[in-house]
């Protein structure tokens, strides 16, 4: 898949680190242009406080294979996202695939923590990094995507419709924005496909990001050895098998059959036949429901 995306020009909005970077890298494996945005950068670190930045993000774009551009751009700011788009416009012409992963909010959210408990501000914050962001980006960069026929925007989230709709999702605000997102894509749909591009939302499984990683205090070649304190941890993917799917996605010219649903990784991973980077193809939303919930033992056998 080295040349699939020749020519194409993507924004991946919110690329510094996680689902965000793997997808950014992949895309670029596959030969596209990649804007990446974020607000970590080498000179100044977001309130995240961690050491990912766009610069490192595009540079890995390129080193795969493709072109990385890193933006500095926040995506609460519209007056910023309308210059990033105008920046692509300018110098592209064109922008072919928007994945808007914005999200910013691990540090935000109280687990089980009900809504009058849960500090306001913070939860606040959250709906408006997670859902607003998401807003202002569509509504910016979706005249220049629909200019090219044939455009898809990716509206990343946590869990499919199908789970969520019957399952709390860790707190009132962390709900309400992830099923906002997976709204998102419905509604996108409903706008975009008359107008020849297509719209869905997409969930990674358990996603080994950075700052997973760091939590379970192993690395990426390590990983395994958490799996003796967290069971489940066995079903867990790395944020290239996320980016594998947008590939996938993003090459795939009956991609309007897929309009306003919701994806996951592991179930695309079935039809286009990608995998991890171990070659395995791990099914996290199916273990979830078969395996997780029911509090059977860990096993992922069957599923990866």
């Amino acid at each position: 898949m080295t040349t699939a995306l020749d020519g194409k020009v993507a924004l991946v909005a919110g690329a510094t680190r996680g689902a965000g970077r793997g997808i950014a890298v992949e895309l670029g494996a596959a030969g596209a242009t990649v804007y990446v945005t974020g607000r970590s950068t080498r000179g100044r670190r977001s309130e995240y406080d961690r050491p990912e930045t766009i610069e490192e993000t595009a540079e890995l774009v390129t080193a795969a294979g493709g072109r990385g551009i890193a933006v500095v751009t926040d995506h609460l700011v519209p007056a910023q996202v309308a210059a990033l788009v105008q920046r692509i416009d300018g110098e592209q012409g064109r922008l072919d695939l928007l994945v808007n992963d914005i999200w910013g909010g691990e540090r935000l959210f109280e687990w089980n923590s009900p809504v009058w408990e849960h500090d306001l501000d913070n939860g606040l914050r959250l709906l408006r990094l997670a859902v607003e962001t998401h807003a202002i980006t569509s509504h910016h960069a979706l005249p220049l995507l629909l200019r090219t026929p044939g455009g898809l925007v990716v509206e990343m989230t946590d869990g499919t419709e199908e789970y969520n709709r019957t399952r709390y999702r860790v707190s009132f605000f962390y709900d309400l924005a992830k099923s906002a997102v997976l709204r998102m894509a419905f509604s996108l749909g409903h706008e975009l496909g008359p107008r020849g591009a297509t719209a869905v939302a997409l969930t990674p499984g358990w996603l080994r990001s950075e700052l997973m990683l760091d939590t379970f205090g192993v690395t990426e070649q390590n990983w395994r050895d958490a799996i003796a304190r967290v069971p489940h941890f066995g079903i867990s993917e790395t944020p290239s098998y996320v980016g594998r799917a947008v590939v996938a996605l993003a090459a795939d010219p009956d991609v309007a059959r897929w309009n306003g649903q919701s994806l996951s990784s592991g179930a695309l991973a079935r039809v286009y036949g990608f995998t991890d980077l171990d070659g395995s193809r791990p099914d996290a939303w199916r273990y979830l429901v078969e395996v997780q919930d029911p509090d059977l033992p860990a096993d992922p056998t069957g599923y990866r």
